[in-house]
């Protein structure tokens, strides 16, 4: 229990000691390009899924067709 205590503690510290260094302009800069660099993690990570998404979808609809025209053949 006291470790949980501590750990909300730290975080409660972490969040004002962020909130103190936003208000001067190099907190404020850093903190603008964490999130830029979050926000291009992000969409990497958002077009490598549809990338992946859309090669998965061709290779069902080219099982579904060789499945269809093996049943036409039969």
């Amino acid at each position: 229990m006291k470790g949980a205590v501590l750990f909300v503690v730290g975080i409660a510290v972490g969040f004002v000691a962020a909130h103190q260094v936003a208000k001067t302009p190099e907190g404020k800069q850093f903190f603008s390009d964490v999130d830029t660099k979050a926000r291009e993690f992000t969409s990497a990570v958002v077009d490598g899924y549809r990338e992946r998404e859309a090669e998965l979808r061709d290779a069902v609809a080219d099982v579904e067709e060789a499945v269809s025209d093996f049943t036409k053949r039969s």
